[in-house]
């Protein structure tokens, strides 16, 4: 079962890394708000079915939280993504790993260890070398999808603490369902006032929604809860930590994206920070919530 669990963890982990790809193809056809209103709309009603006796009213504030946080980020993330690369925005984004000891530390007034914090400064690093065109003062200038991308990173730190936090309290469908009922209703109201709304219906339009809705959303969030009762914290963290990989090679695969040296000095940088800190935390399930609710 864990090697079914882990393969299972594996093909999310593709998905995620691949919808970057396609969501940055479509948002020249879609606006951003509407874009995520779809996406989260399609996730809500497919969750809601699957998980329809599992709601609980006492999930309704918890769930309002997190999914305000899981909409701010992903609105982070899909603006950031039209104004940088796939690999670089999955890289940053993967960010969120090693700052959830930092924000956790903020929220609950601990400490975070020597390790953590190692990580964190690893990973800023090469946050650094990637959205740094040049070594010179003049030169640098951080563009502002790369800023958009790191407080994505940011305020999923925050969603997974909340996450974390509320699932063992809660139950993680009961939230699940709410906080991407939460974002879908945030989208829809959102969208004709955020900016103007752009919609032309195409093909890649129609399976970015899909994919993003029905599978890296609705499948995954389900997948994720089967799965992580048959392997740690740990690995599957690890597994999660690939997804910039992934993302970055579909990129080059698919658009021909490649980064310079220090680009992926950078990357392996990021990399590096995420892994240091996920191979030396224990398994506690708690962690495990924080490593699956980042992509």
């Amino acid at each position: 079962m864990r090697g079914r669990a882990e393969l299972a963890l594996a093909g999310i982990t593709v998905i995620w890394g691949t919808t970057f790809v396609i969501v940055k193809s479509a948002l020249a056809d879609v606006s951003t708000f509407l874009f995520l209103a779809l996406r989260f709309s399609v996730a809500a009603i497919v969750l809601a079915f699957i998980y329809r006796k599992a709601v609980r009213r006492a999930s309704l504030a918890p769930g309002l939280l997190a999914g305000a946080l899981l909409f701010t980020a992903y609105v982070f993330q899909t603006m950031g993504l039209e104004l940088t690369t796939p690999s670089k925005s999955a890289f940053l984004t993967g960010l969120s790993i090693p700052l959830v000891p930092l924000a956790s530390s903020l929220v609950y007034r601990n400490k975070p260890r020597l390790v953590e914090v190692a990580g964190i400064l690893v990973a800023s690093v090469g946050m650094v070398l990637m959205t740094s065109p040049g070594l010179a003062t003049a030169q640098w200038a951080v563009n502002k999808g790369d800023l958009l991308s790191f407080l994505c990173a940011v305020t999923f730190a925050l969603h997974i603490v909340v996450i974390a936090h509320f699932s063992p309290i809660m139950g993680f469908e009961s939230l699940a369902v709410i906080q991407v009922a939460v974002a879908a209703v945030a989208g829809l109201v959102l969208s004709p006032f955020a900016e103007p709304v752009r919609f032309h219906p195409t093909a890649g339009t129609v399976v970015a929604v899909l994919v993003t809705g029905l599978l890296a959303t609705a499948v995954a969030f389900t997948t994720m809860a089967w799965a992580q009762q048959y392997t740690s914290a740990t690995r599957a963290a690890l597994i999660f930590a690939l997804e910039p990989v992934v993302a970055w090679l579909t990129s080059f695969v698919l658009t021909g994206e490649t980064l310079a040296f220090r680009g992926k000095v950078g990357a392996a940088a990021i990399l590096a920070g995420i892994l240091l800190v996920e191979l030396t935390r224990s398994g506690r399930g708690s962690e495990t919530n924080g490593a699956a609710a980042t992509s």
